[in-house]
């Protein structure tokens, strides 16, 4: 009778064969890849729901405690047609791993918004813009509370623009 050890090893490889085999075949790897391990795909967010004002969903206004946080938008080169965009704030605490959940003064994370167009959140103080069209693009981000209200102070949200150009 033969070892079943060896029968066990030829079974798994020939198993494991198949599988990458099939996987080669039929999966697009270079899409899968850009969508879902964040490469340079452009989207268009605009027709999806990301709760913002734009889609017909308000956020309420949370006041901000005191010390208010501060918002500052600095733009950094990167490529033709990319910036990296830094997000300066005092006061305030990006905090991606209680996203959704209730509100801590001082904590939350960013939205930011390339001509109203909603882009994915921002849950540090640096985001990348890549692959800009030619033109000038308003670049607006509100701080968020970790139940994405809109931060605010006297009933303003805490929010910076900039403008950028792409020649």
């Amino acid at each position: 009778m033969a070892n079943p050890v060896v029968l066990l090893a030829v079974g798994v490889l020939a198993g494991a064969g198949v599988g990458a085999l099939v996987t080669a075949t039929v999966v697009d790897h270079g899409a899968m890849s850009k969508a879902y391990m964040g490469g340079d795909v452009a989207h268009d967010h605009s027709a999806h729901d990301h709760g913002d004002e734009h889609s017909g969903h308000k956020h309420q206004m949370i006041e901000a405690e005191s010390p208010s946080p501060t918002l500052e938008l600095v733009l950094h080169p990167d490529g033709p047609q990319s910036r990296n965009l830094e997000l300066v704030t005092t006061n305030f605490t990006f905090d991606p791993e209680r996203v959704n959940g209730d509100h801590v003064p001082g904590f939350g994370h960013a939205h930011v918004y390339v001509n109203n167009v909603k882009q994915p959140r921002a849950y540090a103080p640096w985001v990348q813009l890549s692959a800009l069209p030619k033109g000038t693009h308003e670049i607006r981000v509100t701080l968020n509370a970790n139940d994405h209200s809109y931060l605010a102070v006297n009933g303003t949200k805490i929010e910076a623009t900039a403008t950028l150009t792409i020649e």
